[in-house]
């Protein structure tokens, strides 16, 4: 592959016109974001983004950005955890995602700062962090390196980064998951959502994201000290941290 071309899910396309083609899907999908979250989870990503903001380690007076916050279900809780003396940030590149989110924190009482940003390119200053998290996100970057490098750089030393993302399920798991991925979820998001096409895409950028080994080596080499991850539900998800040194 070109330095010119990247993937969209399964497509080849160019760099110039993944972006907007991400966008268009989570445009599509941002007013039915979380109900076809639990129906296609189980319920199961409330789990996932518990385990994560319990093993965080955000603590009062913590600074914390939410990256790719979509609907801010990780700036709500982290926000519980900081309280008024913290600072947490909820970004998103998509404009329908971050209005979404910024909505349902005003709704709940937690007015939070909020910029619509692109995580390759920070608006923030070097070391202002103590966590940065991206859930459900990073696979959708066209640059992931870049976008590792960035949340490196806005970290404070010390600081951790946080990715929870879909990931390489268990082997003896995969031909049921497959059945799921590509059958199930476009006959649920066109039923819900209208639009079976985004949860098409959303099953292939699964399947082309980094595996939990590769991502490791991927957050080592955007310069974190140290790396590990944890799966869950078999590898369907796995929680990446990362810690700047």
């Amino acid at each position: 592959m070109s330095d010119s071309k990247t993937h969209f899910g399964f497509s080849t396309v160019n760099e110039s016109e993944k972006a907007q083609k991400v966008a268009e899907v989570f445009h599509s999908v941002a007013q039915k974001y979380d109900v076809m979250n639990d129906l296609m989870s189980a319920g199961l990503h409330r789990a996932w983004k518990f385990f994560t903001i319990e093993t965080s380690g955000a603590k009062t007076g913590d600074k914390i950005l939410d990256i790719a916050g979509g609907t801010g279900d990780l700036s709500k809780a982290f926000s519980k955890k900081v309280g008024k003396t913290g600072q947490v940030w909820l970004t998103d590149i998509n404009s329908s995602m971050l209005g979404v989110g910024r909505d349902r924190l005003l709704d709940a009482g937690y007015p939070l700062p909020v910029a619509q940003c692109d995580a390759e390119k920070l608006p923030f200053p070097d070391g202002y962090f103590d966590i940065v998290s991206v859930a459900f996100g990073l696979r959708n970057m066209t640059h992931k390196d870049a976008a590792l490098k960035e949340m490196h750089r806005v970290l404070k030393p010390g600081g951790r980064l946080l990715v929870l993302e879909f990931s390489k399920v268990w082997a003896p798991l995969k031909p049921a998951y497959d059945i799921y991925s590509f059958k199930l979820l476009p006959f649920m998001g066109k039923l819900v959502a209208n639009d079976a096409d985004s949860y098409q895409y959303l099953a292939e950028s699964i399947r082309m994201h980094p595996d939990q080994e590769t991502l490791k080596q991927m957050m080592l080499d955007a310069g974190f000290g140290r790396a590990d991850f944890h799966n869950m539900t078999g590898g369907v998800v796995a929680l990446h941290k990362g810690t700047k040194f």
